[in-house]
């Protein structure tokens, strides 16, 4: 039987990129525990960014952080409270000489969720309506290369290194003339998966015959439960990429280990530390993102992970020695349970 054949569910048993958080995770507990002994904590993790709310395990706060990042990499954004109407906002909007297209994305928010490109002034109103929170609009960047840069520095050093650099390869697909977005879809395994979701989305317009050589971005979104496909770029790791990211980093107080989610114009410019946009900065959660490229094995996947935890571990204890503790269980377990109420 052809692969593409193969039904959604059993391509996600036989391949790890697809697989529940809790069932990628649960094979590494015992690694985790052994740290937590190490550490004297089972919530070693929440003192390794004390610049971020429990260190960035889950309920951050996304504009706190973009506060403490260089102005400099960062797009044009704005806070936006719940409660603010729709013309406020559209002033707003003039005031920073924003133009749709925009990026919308709750304050607090994981994995890609309700993060949406905003077209036009009714879709912004939709946006409104469904969502109901805390949320921040951001400058669209059109650059094409978007990268997840994992960096982290030992706070009894003076400068950092990258760990990990996943370039994103956004969903799309590309016409032969004759088949509709629907039928191009229907024949790649990562499409499949999004199938409804495009469906909705779409609506009439998935039934469109694209011309033979185009391609149609479907999903602008970089996130991989949205269909983008995570590629290992750690070839792109030496000494100027980590001066880079010092500078970037550096400025940052208490921040030790994360994830900067950006888009850059080229990879020459990366190394030069200009046309750098960085679009958000992940904490403790953050995992090396290449570990997700296709290629790679469920068993290199948990030797790289399991790697990343030892160096927060490490982060954790001389952050101890310094007199910071990582958050007590008890507070983390209430944070969690109103998280995810």
């Amino acid at each position: 039987m052809n692969k593409l054949q193969l039904p959604l569910w059993l391509i996600k048993l036989t391949h790890f990129e697809y697989w529940t958080w809790w069932m990628f995770y649960i094979p590494l507990l015992p690694y985790w525990l052994y740290q937590a002994a190490r550490t004297r904590s089972l919530t070693f993790f929440t003192n390794a960014d004390p610049c971020i709310d429990y260190g960035g395990f889950f309920g951050e706060s996304k504009i706190d952080i973009l506060k403490q990042i260089p102005s400099s990499f960062l797009p044009t954004y704005f806070f936006v409270k719940k409660e603010t109407s729709l013309a406020i906002i559209l002033e707003r909007l003039a005031e920073k000489q924003l133009e749709f297209p925009i990026i919308c994305k709750p304050n607090v928010g994981e994995r890609g969720s309700q993060v949406e490109k905003i077209i036009d002034k009714i879709t912004l109103e939709k946006y409104l309506q469904n969502l109901q929170e805390d949320f921040i609009i951001q400058e669209f960047i059109t650059f094409e290369i978007e990268l997840g840069v994992l960096y982290y520095r030992y706070p009894n050093q003076l400068k950092g290194q990258v760990s990990s650099v996943t370039r994103k390869e956004f969903l799309s697909v590309t016409g032969d003339g004759k088949s509709s977005i629907e039928t191009l879809m229907q024949a790649d395994t990562r499409a499949r998966f999004q199938l409804e979701t495009m469906r909705l989305r779409l609506r009439e317009k998935i039934h469109e015959v694209i011309p033979a050589g185009e391609k149609r971005l479907l999903e602008p979104i970089g996130n991989h439960c949205r269909g983008t496909k995570f590629l290992d770029n750690n070839f792109l790791i030496n000494e100027k990429l980590n001066q880079v990211f010092d500078k970037i980093a550096l400025p940052i107080e208490g921040f030790h280990y994360g994830r900067f989610d950006m888009k850059i114009k080229s990879i020459e410019d990366l190394y030069e530390g200009k046309n750098i946009k960085i679009m958000e900065l992940n904490g403790v959660s953050s995992e090396p993102g290449h570990i997700y490229d296709p290629k790679n094995t469920v068993w290199n996947a948990y030797r790289d992970l399991a790697r990343h935890w030892k160096i927060i571990a490490d982060i954790s204890i001389q952050q101890q020695q310094k007199g910071i503790m990582p958050i007590e269980p008890k507070i983390i377990w209430q944070v969690a349970r109103e998280h995810f109420a």
